[in-house]
């Protein structure tokens, strides 16, 4: 005989309408089923803070494109979503991405790989980049996060690439290599698109802020 799985909720909603679990008169069974989801799906972890580093500026121009067509380089395009703990997206989030180019350099003099961006009503944001490169003072490739949103705590944090030579194919073990990287999760996994010749990087990486 086929087994068939159902989830939690299903278990639930079967035992109420069979009348083999009680429900109160002042609690309708949809609440109470509610009650019962899984905590996972209402609450997130806040995101990992990171370093600011020293070379943050201020006043980045509105752009989700951060890259210039001859820009030497592998193209990268990170997307995510903006999220309270309650798992709530905030769509009135404002997000501040800066980096070095391929070689690893930063613009000092001007605005290159530096951008403001707004989420759309889902609270989703995309920008189009080149993968940073090493530069003499970190280990890693990496690009800044500031993120702010009335009501929330500032979130500073670094992004970085499973993909990042200095973890040697294992960054579940070889993360810490560098020192500012505290948490696993501020590595993501690296996918690549396109046809041969057109290929770049897409990274996902969600953001999630803390009430004040």
């Amino acid at each position: 005989m086929q087994r068939i799985a159902l989830t939690r909720r299903e278990i639930l909603e079967n035992c109420v309408a069979l009348g083999s679990l009680a429900v109160v008169a002042s609690s309708p069974a949809g609440a109470m089923l509610a009650a019962f989801q899984d905590r996972e799906t209402q609450h997130k972890r806040p995101t990992p803070p990171n370093e600011i580093g020293p070379f943050y500026k201020k006043s980045a121009p509105d752009t989700t494109m951060l890259r210039g067509s001859n820009d030497p380089g592998m193209p990268l395009v990170v997307s995510g979503q903006i999220f309270n703990t309650h798992a709530e997206t905030l769509s009135n989030a404002t997000l501040e991405v800066w980096q070095t180019d391929h070689l690893g350099h930063y613009d000092l003099d001007g605005y290159r790989y530096r951008a403001k961006l707004k989420p759309d009503q889902s609270g989703g944001y995309k920008f189009e980049s080149m993968m940073p490169g090493h530069y003499p003072d970190r280990v890693c490739q990496h690009v800044h996060y500031l993120v702010t949103a009335p009501g929330y705590k500032p979130l500073i944090t670094q992004l970085y690439f499973a993909t990042d030579p200095v973890f040697e194919g294992d960054p579940d073990r070889n993360f810490s290599r560098d020192p500012l990287i505290h948490s696993r999760e501020l590595v993501r996994p690296v996918v690549l698109t396109g046809d041969p010749k057109t290929i770049q990087a897409a990274v996902r990486f969600e953001l999630v802020l803390e009430l004040m």
